[in-house]
């Protein structure tokens, strides 16, 4: 009973924590107040195969951190790299090359913990690590639909084949990547890293750590068969009988957030004055479809955007485009640069953070604009 009490104050101190997901909660509440007919409607406005997924690659990355395999590939790095600038070089391409695989805001959950974990075995800029990461991962989360929670959504929107979305995606991948890799060696000078003395190996369970990998391809096979329900179901029963803290340590309330957004931007694309926006816009030219969601990524960042526009276009590809574009510039532009820099805990890096994602969607946006439409 004690703890049934004490469940609401947990949510409350959760909500004072998270101010995203309290701003959500509480456009929410308004609109239900502006529009109470339409409460009964808010499950089916949550695309629940896209929650799914999300659940799904949530937990099988929470079993790669409980497992300790980011601490021993901290010491592992931190042992076998000569330079800040090969480290950063290292680190930017794993966390591209993870967010493919995984999405943007899971990638996070593992190299930024793992660059954390750097601190106390060398002198380094971790701060700027992160800021790159940030970057890294929405440049290489372009690529597949499950490296980001839109390009996952617009994948089961468009009903396409996997290898069909990584083709109509793969050249704005290598243009990212691209500008990606000229900017890290910008920004990190060849300096030799000096570690500290006494760094021990940590401590690595075997058996969860092959249990999670082992579970990745399966449950990609099914989502690739569009069973994400089963997929989920799958790999939270294996944790739940081989793993039970891997349940208990996921961030759940990232899958309340992305619940949260289904409904509240779904209401807002259905208010009067956005409709006759949208309009005056002209979104049906794809040029001014992507500009369109390469601004509007910048106010209410690319997720929202992406589910946004998808209500009024059905050119996935060209939303697609915009959005995962649209996730560089300000900080508001990806969830994964909200949670790469709250994982840093470093308040100045919030305003280091522009002085290299702006240039980065200035370059972006002219490059991938080009291709499309030059």
């Amino acid at each position: 009973m004690q703890e049934l009490l004490l469940v609401p104050s947990r949510i409350l101190d959760r909500l004072r924590q998270d101010r995203l997901l309290l701003i959500l909660v509480l456009l929410c509440l308004g609109l239900s107040l502006l529009h109470p007919d339409q409460v009964s409607s808010y499950p089916q406005r949550v695309d629940w195969p896209t929650i799914a997924a999300l659940a799904g690659l949530l937990l099988l990355t929470t079993g790669l951190e409980e497992c300790g395999f980011l601490q021993r590939s901290a010491f592992e790095l931190v042992t076998r790299m000569h330079s800040e600038r090969q480290l950063a070089l290292f680190l930017v391409l794993a966390s591209a090359l993870l967010a493919c695989v995984l999405t943007n805001d899971i990638a996070l959950f593992i190299v930024v913990p793992l660059t954390l974990g750097l601190r106390g075995m060398a002198r380094l800029p971790t701060s700027r690590l992160v800021i790159f990461e940030a970057l890294a991962v929405n440049a290489g989360s372009v690529l597949t639909p499950l490296g980001n929670p839109q390009n996952l959504f617009l994948w089961h929107r468009s009903g396409v084949a996997f290898h069909t979305f990584v083709a109509a995606m793969l050249p704005l991948a290598l243009i990212l990547i691209a500008v990606l890799l000229l900017f890290t060696i910008w920004a990190f000078a060849p300096v030799r890293i000096e570690t500290h003395e006494d760094v021990e190996a940590p401590s690595l369970n075997r058996r969860l750590l092959g249990t999670s990998l082992l579970l990745y391809p399966a449950f990609v096979v099914l989502l690739d068969l569009h069973r994400p329900l089963w997929a989920l179901a799958l790999v939270a029963g294996v944790f739940l009988v081989a793993a039970r803290r891997v349940l208990r340590q996921v961030d759940w309330a990232l899958i309340a957030i992305f619940v949260l957004m289904f409904i509240d931007l779904r209401l807002v694309a259905e208010l009067e004055p956005v409709r006759h926006l949208v309009e005056a816009i002209g979104l049906d030219y794809p040029l001014r479809l992507f500009a369109s969601g390469v601004l509007v990524s910048q106010l209410i960042s690319n997720v929202p955007a992406a589910i946004l526009l998808a209500e009024h276009s059905g050119n996935w590809r060209v939303v697609a485009w915009a959005v995962d574009v649209g996730g560089f510039g300000f900080l508001v532009g990806s969830l994964a640069n909200l949670i790469a820099l709250r994982l840093l805990g470093d308040r100045s890096a919030w305003w280091r953070f522009h002085l290299y994602s702006l240039p980065f969607l200035a370059v972006s946006a002219l490059l991938a604009g080009l291709y499309l439409f030059g």
